[in-house]
This record gives structure tokens, sequence and C-alpha cells, in this order.
């Protein structure tokens, strides 16, 4: 045995004690398969590192190039058509059929997810915080709105709602006038009512402006005689006919549910949907937040 082979058999020992050493510091359960093909891997890999390069190395120091230079040769390089060494080729053809069966039987297919952990854990907790504030009390409501809002909504409506001056929805009003003409002008089918779809061009004019202003206003005073063609379907209080299409007199929770649902378009942009993202606790604390909002 030469003092190459010595001091590759001494890398290997050491290799693999510092193996076992992190494993055992982590106190990592080699009961579970997963962990223990790990470890078996990477026993593997350090010996078939050291045992590669020993084979190499020592060929390096007698081999010589030999067998049939290829026509081919790029700046007088040639190039020799030796077949692939079988061992290179056996490890390479090893990797390939223990990638697929990794893949199709092995982990993460048929075996322990991270992400399906989470997942499970996650509608787990929901399930739980629905169950405790099933009957929240509106204060408590409130805080719960308040504390979604600065973390969901804050970044575009502005800490208190206000809409970053103008850029977004000002939770404190309805919509601008501009904005009522641009609904009234376009026609909505974005939050997906029962009524259904809103068409454009529904009044025109000084008709439409006089709904805008009266709209943006709050509702108050009195109402004109074009609301008309709008109490058809959002009633003549301007509150939905009971959730069957938008409410347009104050932020209620059926509408909050349906901007959250489907996102909505908006001036600098279109807001996504959070669909999935809040329990109907926390669309309820939103809403109720939201309402508070409003001047």
């Amino acid at each position: 045995m030469n003092s190459l082979m010595i001091k590759g058999l001494i890398f290997a020992a050491v290799l693999i004690g510092a193996t076992f050493a992190v494993v055992k510091s982590m106190h990592i359960d080699l009961s579970d398969p997963i962990n223990m093909i790990t470890l078996i891997g990477a026993v593997a890999i350090a010996v078939l590192t050291v045992g590669v390069s020993i084979k190499y190395i020592n060929q390096m120091k007698t081999d010589k190039a030999t067998g049939e230079l290829a026509d081919e040769s790029w700046d007088g390089i040639g190039e020799y058509k030796n077949e692939l060494p079988s061992g290179w080729a056996f490890s390479f053809l090893g990797t390939m059929i223990w990638a697929m069966w990794y893949w199709i039987a092995g982990y993460p297919v048929n075996a322990f997810s991270q992400i399906g952990q989470y997942n499970e854990e996650v509608l787990a907790y929901n399930a739980k915080f629905e169950e405790i504030h099933k009957n929240a009390d509106a204060a408590t409501l409130q805080e719960m709105g308040e504390s979604i809002f600065l973390v969901q909504c804050a970044p575009c409506h502005g800490e208190t709602g206000d809409g970053l001056s103008g850029k977004a929805q000002d939770f404190s009003s309805r919509e601008s006038k501009e904005q009522v003409l641009a609904i009234i002008k376009n026609g909505s089918d974005q939050l997906k009512y029962p009524m259904g779809a809103m068409p454009a061009g529904m009044a025109q004019g000084a008709d439409a402006e006089e709904i805008a202003a009266y709209v943006a206003g709050g509702m108050k005073g009195e109402q004109p005689a074009s609301f008309g063609v709008c109490a058809g379907c959002h009633g003549a209080d301007g509150k939905g006919n009971g959730g069957t299409a938008p409410n347009i007199a104050e932020y209620d929770q059926t509408l909050i549910e349906h901007v959250l649902e489907n996102g909505r378009k908006g001036a600098i942009g279109t807001m996504p949907s959070f669909k999935g993202r809040l329990t109907p606790v926390q669309k309820k604390a939103l809403a109720t937040y939201l309402s508070s909002l409003k001047s």
C-alpha cells in the first residue's frame, strides 16, 4: 500500500467521522428513512471521492494517451475515440436511476412533504381561529380588522385609509365623482354579484354628472330623478337590494368580501384577489374596521 493510498484512506475516515459527528451533534433521528438514506449517501460520496481521486492520480503518473485519433481537431488539438470510463458511465446511469426512483417512489412525491405539512397546519390553525372568534364582539372585530388592514391594505391605501392622497381608494369616503363617472361610462362586472354585470352608459351627460355627484357626496340631500336608473339594481337607498348588487351607500361586509374575492381595478393599478388568504372572521373584522373609517 503506497503513501497516496494511506493518505486517501485517512482522509476518507476523517470525512466519515466528521459526518457522524455532525449527525450526533444535531440529534438527527436516523430511524427516519430519509435521514438514513442521506447519511448513507454522504458516506458513499466520501468513499467514492477518495477512491476515484486515488485511481486517477495514480493513472496520471503512469498512463499515456492511446487509441485512435478522431478526424476532427481544434487548433491542432486532437481527440481520441475512446469509450467512456466504465466507472463514470455506470455512476451516471446509477444517478439517473436513483433520480427516477426519488421522484416517482421516494421523497417528496410519495412521502413526507414540508409544504403539505405547512398547509395542513395552516388549515388546522384557521379552523381553531374561526372557532375561537366565531362570536367575537364588535370591539374585538374592529381591533382585529385594524391589524389586518395595517398589514395587508395600508401599503396601497395608507395607514389611515386615506388612499395616499387619492392614489388609491379613500375609505373615509365613497368613490370620488370621477370614479363614479368612470363606472357609469364603462360599466362593471368585476365583483361578480348575483344581479350580473352593470352595462356601460346607463346614464349620459347631465344625468351622469348628477348621479356621480350624489353618490360621491355620500347620497345626502335630495336624490336626483336620474338616480332611478341606479335604484333598479342598487335599491332606492343604494344598499344593493340585499346583497344582489354592490352597496354604493357604504362599505358593508358583502361588498368587502366581493372585492377581496375578485380584486378591483384602481387608480394605481389592479388590486389583486385575496381569495383564500383571509378567513371568514378576518373578512368580517376587516369590514367592521373599514366601516369605522367613513366620514
